[in-house]
């Protein structure tokens, strides 16, 4: 839920990217970082775990602008990518308001794309939210391996695997080049605030 200041008129919004382990999350968010570097207040955090190539949590807060009178920050998390770190993945998803989850293309990471879309559902139901009802992103990442002959999956097995049901909006990304990754990051942020509205007086 969103944090409301009605003191201060400030809202802020919490939007986790989630996914495998090297999948891209944490590359998506340091593909922001510097696109947007002119509008962002604080830097971004990162807390190493000793043998994750994948960042801690990156934390990321930038403005909006208003709604209903009230300012608007964004705070972008990632989670660690290996399923050991589960604890941690469940404790950044306290208070999540939106979630990216950032799948890997590559055929060899079909199995735990399925599996860590499983354990997100079941670490939101931890905290009693519906994954069916979060504002949900896809980002099916890494389309750019393609050129480099690395077997990939399709966009149309993509949807079948982790989209069928749940419907959320999909973007082919490359995050590394940057390709889609503001437009995934403008659906995620629309849907959040349109989702919170209804809190804001």
């Amino acid at each position: 839920m969103a944090l409301i200041n009605l003191k201060t008129r400030e809202v802020q919004i919490k939007i986790v990217y989630y996914g495998p382990g090297r999948g891209g999350k944490t590359t998506n968010l340091e593909y922001i970082n510097k696109t947007y570097r002119n509008q962002i207040k604080t830097e971004m955090v990162s807390l190493k775990t000793q043998d994750d190539r994948t960042l801690f949590f990156d934390f990321l807060p930038f403005d909006v602008g208003q709604i209903k009178g009230f300012d608007v920050t964004i705070q972008l998390y990632t989670v660690p990518g290996q399923v050991k770190y589960n604890a941690t993945r469940k404790l950044v998803l306290r208070g999540v308001d939106g979630v990216t989850f950032v799948a890997d293309v590559q055929k060899e990471q079909r199995k735990k794309n399925i599996e860590s879309l499983n354990q997100l559902y079941e670490n939101l139901n931890t905290h009693n939210i519906d994954l069916f009802k979060i504002p949900l992103v896809m980002q099916y990442n890494k389309t750019d391996l393609k050129e480099s002959n690395i077997p990939i999956i399709s966009s149309q097995t993509m949807q079948k695997d982790l989209n069928s049901v749940l419907r959320a909006p999909a973007y082919e990304a490359s995050a590394l080049k940057g390709g889609n990754v503001i437009l995934t990051l403008k659906k995620i942020i629309s849907i959040t605030l349109a989702s919170i509205q209804d809190q804001l007086f």
